[in-house]
């Protein structure tokens, strides 16, 4: 590897209205380096990925390519200087292949107007070969895995000859199999001397393929380690600047039953699935990808309609018309894409956290600004939102922020199953210590919760009871004493159990 820098970002500061985002921040990276970006949500990591790759401009600091000075003012300028991003939401497509989501916005032609088709498959099926990809070019990349796709996307940074591949949260949809896939990718990269910035907030995969660390804290500058020197411990304690404790588990179940579910299917992918749910209980819902998981609980909260089956709440059968009905009923739903289905981005949260229950507050036409501003900041402050100013559009928040906006929401609401699918999927590690400690509070409080889950470190710190769900069943139930991570991946493989 050598030790002359392929990128330098020195002195970075950025300012936003009221946040200090960056404040003289340093970074460096090397050919053929991974050197994983790591810190909480709101640490500053996204505001240095974007200065980067051309979106904000830094209100001071140099940025340097290979010692040379550049100033980015456009994705474009940023690709042009051979800098891509690999982005956690995918920028493709989906009805295209690989071959067009490669070549999109920059197709090769013969003569003027014409497309080289020919030429265009070619060069994707080189770049493709060279990445060992192992999908079908030619159908519309929606059919592919994630693994696949995110594949394509670093084929299309290559086509461009980039030199750096920023890769944020990259692994937040993969199996451990295609996890497998890309280290398998990151290595043959490293080897053609392309450095890559990782983000990411799972830890044992950082120890897996970076050689560096940078530690962003409150915009500022904690350090950089070589992780073969130091211990996911002293990174946390970097992070977050103390030691997270971690409480052992208690189960604050209750007899009465506050969910039974019996017989719910819809078509293939949920078949028969039967389950009780206590108040106080925290019940675990683990499987692989595809398992059924999601599909149940979008029917529980009536926005997909079960084909067959029924939903008892405290006893009495509901049937829900609609998501706004099982609001009325008490059920609330923190969903596994908050950004697409939990929140609306340019709206504050003020109004984010009150959209369900808005005619609580309304007298004849007209909504009681004071009673919900009060209502919302208070369950703001149960969270520890921040920063704790409601009035702040909900997409200024990092991704730990807007779940406990989320969570807030459904506080105001009052609701008494709460649902959360992927709670602290992209959260960084002290966020996520308080979304527990959040969902372990309201177990004691008597509400009942239903956690869906693909980290098991988080199903076991959690969860009372575990439902194995595989190929659109519950094949197991497990109790406190039944659960480790080997039982669950025994009765989630599809054939076992």
């Amino acid at each position: 590897m050598s030790t002359s820098p392929l990128l330098e970002l020195k002195n970075i500061s950025k300012r936003f209205v009221g946040v200090q985002a960056l404040l003289d921040v340093h970074f460096d990276l090397l050919p053929g380096e991974v050197h994983a970006l790591v810190g909480e949500n709101g640490a500053g990591k996204s505001t240095l990925l974007k200065i980067l790759f051309g979106v904000y401009p830094p209100d001071s600091g140099q940025l340097l390519i290979q010692g040379r000075p550049l100033v980015l003012n456009s994705p474009r300028a940023a690709s042009s200087a051979g800098i891509a991003m690999i982005h956690q939401e995918l920028q493709q497509i989906p009805e295209l292949n690989a071959t067009q989501n490669i070549f999109l916005g920059q197709p090769l032609t013969r003569g003027w107007l014409l497309k080289d088709t020919r030429r265009m498959r070619a060069q994707a099926a080189d770049l493709l070969a060279r990445l060992n990809f192992a999908g079908d070019m030619t159908v519309p990349v929606k059919l592919l895995s994630v693994a696949q796709r995110q594949i394509i996307e670093i084929a299309r940074a290559l086509l461009g000859n980039a030199r750096i591949i920023a890769m944020d949260e990259p692994t937040s949809s993969l199996t451990p199999a295609e996890f497998e896939q890309l280290v398998r990718v990151i290595h043959d990269l490293k080897n053609q001397g392309v450095g890559i910035i990782y983000v990411s907030h799972r830890f044992p995969e950082l120890f897996t393929v970076a050689d560096r660390a940078t530690v962003l804290r409150d915009g500022r500058l904690v350090g950089t380690r070589r992780l073969a020197e130091i211990t996911q411990t002293d990174l946390v304690r970097m992070m977050v600047g103390r030691d997270l404790e971690m409480a052992a588990h208690r189960s604050h179940a209750r007899p009465a039953v506050a969910l039974k579910v019996a017989g719910l299917s819809w078509g293939q992918r949920v078949r028969d699935v039967s389950f009780e749910l206590h108040e106080g209980e925290i019940l675990g819902m683990a499987g692989l990808v595809g398992a059924g998981r999601t599909e149940t609980v979008r029917m529980i909260a009536a926005i997909t309609t079960p084909q067959a089956g029924t939903i008892d709440l405290g006893g009495q059968r509901v049937r829900f018309g609609n998501a706004r009905h099982a609001i009325r009923a008490g059920i609330g739903l923190l969903p596994e894409d908050r950004k697409k289905q939990g929140i609306v981005p340019l709206l504050p949260v003020l109004v984010n956290g009150s959209l369900p229950v808005l005619g609580r507050f309304r007298r004849f036409i007209f909504v009681h600004q004071m009673r919900r501003l009060q209502a919302v900041r208070d369950t703001a402050q149960q969270v520890n939102l921040r920063p704790p100013n409601v009035q702040l559009p909900i997409r200024n928040f990092s991704g730990g922020n807007q779940q406990k906006a989320i969570l807030a929401r459904w506080l105001v609401a009052d609701s008494r199953v709460l649902i959360f699918d992927e709670p602290t999927r992209g959260i960084d590690v002290g966020a996520k210590q308080e979304i527990y400690n959040m969902i372990e509070a309201l177990a004691q409080a008597g509400k009942a919760i239903l956690v869906v889950s693909s980290e098991l470190p988080e199903i076991l710190r959690l969860c009372d009871r575990v439902l194995v769900m595989s190929e659109g069943r519950i094949r197991a139930t497990l109790t406190r004493d039944q659960m480790s991570e080997e039982a669950i991946m025994h009765y989630a493989i599809p054939g076992h159990g």
